[in-house]
């Protein structure tokens, strides 16, 4: 079966999820994993982005939330790891890309974890870094993860792990290894046999056509103990005390498999062949626990190839033995709906059948969970059905307890096609595919609103709402640009170059503060916004420029700001070695100093009156010389200022130089 199985490794077998990639990280030993990001994509569904000490970046994990996540706020649930298979892919996990887990777990009692990516990793620590990816899962899952979600998302120390094809060898190679992580661990069509004659050289074929990896770097060559210390085989008495199952089919054509010419058998080749490999594999385990004494549960599949459908079976067929294993009342829930919850029910039949019963939520309401969505109930709002990725997004926010309140009306398309938004009582949300669910409320919608929603220039909402660091006001990201408001300025977007140049000084912390208006037009295509301290201009040809509030931007006013002989700024203010500060424009420069500034031309000479501060002295007579022989005049150690006093600017930029 060896040459057999060596010319189809390379085929289309297990389907999965993402990975982790970059360079050897040196982090001090029990650094915590924290979470980066998090984003809900479904009323029960959650993803998270967890920065990785081991790893040395982010790493993407997805949880589905227990039935009762909502109806018991204050309960735990044990955890179910559910690992990819070798061609697992960046986006999503194939549990709930290729099969029905999030449908399946909806009303069982447990936390489902994802993990995302992982390509031809076997879940475990390698040697060295491989196509740009620095795998240490071994680590992330057994070590770091745990406690993250212990202590921040309500799960217990119980656990059970499950995989199909390299996440069910990783299942059992994870559980031995590491005593006490794991109460259940469950193999579907699992490698668990890593060193027997040939082995290794075939799961280094498939890693090479699965991504281009290299077995080198995740055990080292086929000699090295490192592959010993990773078979489940040689692991299998480190399984005393963990419930495990096993299954595999038979390589022959099932229900699910597109039938050959040859009866009995598919045009999956690559299917087929690795089934039987895993099907001698498993059943070498098998033999190797009865040895022992070790309990298992064992499924061979009189037929079936290495595909998912057989894979969600599975899943369904063990899931009585990791209930039990996990404590979980397998118990259908006895709820019914009733009152205005029952009768919206009755004009919404998508939300499907009821996973809890009513139970409380802040503000006087109740709420009750359905498979394919949320109703939430007040007084004031009667009943509100709540789904998908806006109801993750509410739910993420803390639902009725939110700002945003109770639901006033159901989900809406948009005229674009693009989105969808739900009204609630002090805000809405709106989703794309590329925003995902976003809040917006007070200031910052009404802003938005004026300006035309979605249809406006700043698109969608792209981000929640989020308070500026060191000023009183508050940010919301959108498309085209975040809209900022403080109580003293209000709401007001800013896009574009002048964002960018905005971001360059320093955002709401610099000398400009908060935005005060909306970007307005100017002469030859130019646009300005206003600032607590200063406006922002921005042209094609001199580039976005600030100009702060002062004795310059009086002086350039006077000349009558970008319609006069100066143009616009083409730089920032600057200080000169004498003290004073000048700024350049298209047309010359301002020199202010004592608080009075002046306007010059390219070629240096005073451009009009100097503006602000007090007027200059009085200048007092010389005093007569004696009648003595008249004496040769020194020549002066300074250069003579111009009559007012100011410095002579430093030479702008000539008229035949113009700025980017």
């Amino acid at each position: 079966m060896f040459p057999l199985a060596v010319g189809i490794f390379g085929g289309t077998g297990a389907i999965a999820g993402p990975g982790m990639a970059f360079a050897e990280p040196e982090v001090p030993a029990g650094t915590p994993a924290t979470v980066q990001k998090s984003v809900w994509l479904g009323d029960r569904r959650v993803a998270l982005w967890v920065n990785s000490p081991a790893t040395g970046a982010p790493v993407e994990v997805q949880l589905l939330m227990p039935r009762d996540w909502r109806a018991k706020p204050d309960a735990k649930f044990p955890v179910m790891f559910m690992l990819d298979g070798l061609r697992a892919t960046d986006d999503e996990n194939g549990w709930t890309k290729d099969a029905g887990a999030a449908g399946f777990f909806a009303d069982k009692n447990v936390m489902v974890v994802l993990p995302v990516g992982g390509q031809s990793s076997f879940y475990t620590d390698w040697l060295q870094p491989d196509q740009g990816r620095n795998y240490k899962w071994e680590t992330f899952l057994t070590k770091e993860l745990p406690p993250l979600l212990e202590s921040q998302f309500r799960a217990t120390n119980v656990r059970a792990v499950s995989g199909l094809s390299m996440g069910g060898s990783a299942a059992m190679m994870l559980a031995a290894r590491n005593p006490g992580w794991v109460r259940h661990a469950a193999s579907y069509s699992g490698f668990l046999t890593l060193t027997t004659l040939g082995m290794p050289q075939m799961v280094n074929f498939a890693m090479k056509d699965a991504g281009g990896f290299d077995s080198n770097a995740m055990f080292g060559p086929p000699s090295s103990p490192e592959w010993k210390s990773h078979d489940p085989f040689e692991l299998a008495d480190k399984l005393k005390g963990i419930a495990l199952y096993v299954s595999s089919g038979s390589g022959t054509a099932g229900a699910t498999d597109p039938p050959g010419e040859v009866p009995g058998l598919t045009t999956n080749y690559a299917g087929m062949g690795l089934e039987v490999l895993s099907r001698l594999s498993t059943q070498n385990f098998v033999a190797k626990l009865n040895k022992l004494n070790i309990p298992v549960q064992v499924s061979y599949r009189p037929s079936g190839t290495h595909t998912w459908p057989y894979w969600d079976f599975e899943m369904r067929q063990s899931w009585p033995q990791i209930a039990a294993s996990l404590g979980v009342d397998g118990t259908p829930s006895d709820c019914k709906p009733g009152g205005a919850i029952g009768g919206l029910l009755q004009l919404n039949n998508w939300l499907g059948d009821c996973l809890t019963g009513e139970y409380p939520v802040a503000n006087g309401g109740v709420a009750q969970d359905f498979r394919n969505g949320v109703v939430f109930y007040s007084p004031a709002t009667g009943a509100q059905p709540i789904t998908g990725a806006i109801a993750g997004s509410y739910s993420g926010l803390n639902g009725a307890a939110s700002g945003l309140g109770f639901p006033t009306g159901g989900e809406q398309p948009l005229p674009d096609g693009r989105g969808r938004f739900q009204s609630f009582q002090s805000g809405s949300m709106y989703w794309t595919p590329q925003t995902g669910a976003q809040m917006v409320r007070g200031a910052i919608l009404d802003q938005w609103g004026k300006q035309g929603f979605e249809r406006g220039p700043a698109g969608y909402p792209n981000g929640p709402e989020a308070a500026t660091p060191n000023r009183d006001g508050v940010v919301q990201g959108f498309e085209n640009g975040p809209i900022y408001f403080s109580p003293k300025s209000g709401a007001h977007l800013v896009q574009g170059l002048i964002l960018g140049r905005y971001a360059q000084i320093g955002f709401e912390n610099s000398p400009f503060g908060f935005p005060t208006g909306e970007e307005q037009p100017l002469k030859d295509l130019g646009r300005f916004l206003s600032f607590e301290g200063g406006n922002i201009y921005w042209s094609p040809l001199s580039g976005a420029w600030g100009v702060r509030k002062g004795p310059i931007m009086d002086a350039w006013g006077a000349q009558g700001f970008e319609n006069g002989g100066l143009g616009f700024p083409i730089g920032d203010e600057g200080t000169n070695p004498n003290g004073s500060v000048q700024q350049a424009f298209q047309g010359g420069s301002v020199v202010q100093q004592d608080g009075r500034a002046q306007a010059f031309g390219l070629d240096g000479k005073p451009i009009g009156a100097p503006v602000g501060g007090p007027p200059p002295a009085e200048p007092k007579p010389a005093p007569q010389p004696a009648a003595a022989a008249a004496a040769p005049v020194a020549p002066p150690a300074e250069p003579v200022l111009p009559a007012e006093n100011f410095p002579l600017p430093i030479p702008a930029l000539g008229p035949e130089v113009r700025p980017n």
